[in-house]
């Protein structure tokens, strides 16, 4: 076991941030600037993240409620990557473009049972999540491309011999 002094011990052969140590995303050194790319897809992500965080919370409790408007609740996991995102984590990013199908579900399946304004609230969340889905994969592939220009190994690329 290895660690960091005043750190949780860490099982040999990784580093702190839990990947193997010939497998890091971020090559050491110090930190550069995000391209144009990484910069827009972030944009992109985290304007439509808040969005969606914005609909769901108005939606529920002032434009359509649904019963007492504790499905409000439902954007309390939007909070979540605000952080990673403003940071540029990666992890944030691909954890995310898992996390926004359910609301995608969730807009399909009130689209297709409910009328009215809540018709149009659950196209706007589908939209807005397929939004959040394509900043997401933007910004995987812009900084994994850039990586791979820096010549960093790929993430399970195993180490020459």
């Amino acid at each position: 076991m290895t660690s960091a002094p005043g750190s949780p011990p860490q099982p040999a052969g990784l580093t702190l941030d839990g990947f193997a140590s010939g497998d890091r995303l971020i090559p050491d050194g110090p930190p550069r600037l995000p391209d144009d790319a990484a910069r827009q897809s972030r944009a992109l992500t985290l304007g439509s993240v808040v969005a969606l965080l914005v609909l769901c919370v108005a939606w529920e409790l002032w434009l359509a409620p649904t019963g007492s408007g504790t499905l409000a609740i439902k954007a309390l996991p939007l909070l979540l990557p605000l952080l990673g995102l403003m940071r540029y984590r990666l992890y944030t990013f691909r954890w995310l473009s898992l996390l926004i199908w359910l609301y995608a579900g969730e807009g399909l399946l009130r689209l297709s049972s409910e009328g009215g304004l809540s018709r149009w609230l659950a196209v706007a969340e589908v939209l807005l999540s397929v939004l959040v889905f394509v900043g997401c994969v933007w910004h995987v592939r812009a900084r994994l491309r850039h990586l791979r220009a820096d010549g960093a190994p790929a993430q399970g690329a195993s180490p020459a011999p």
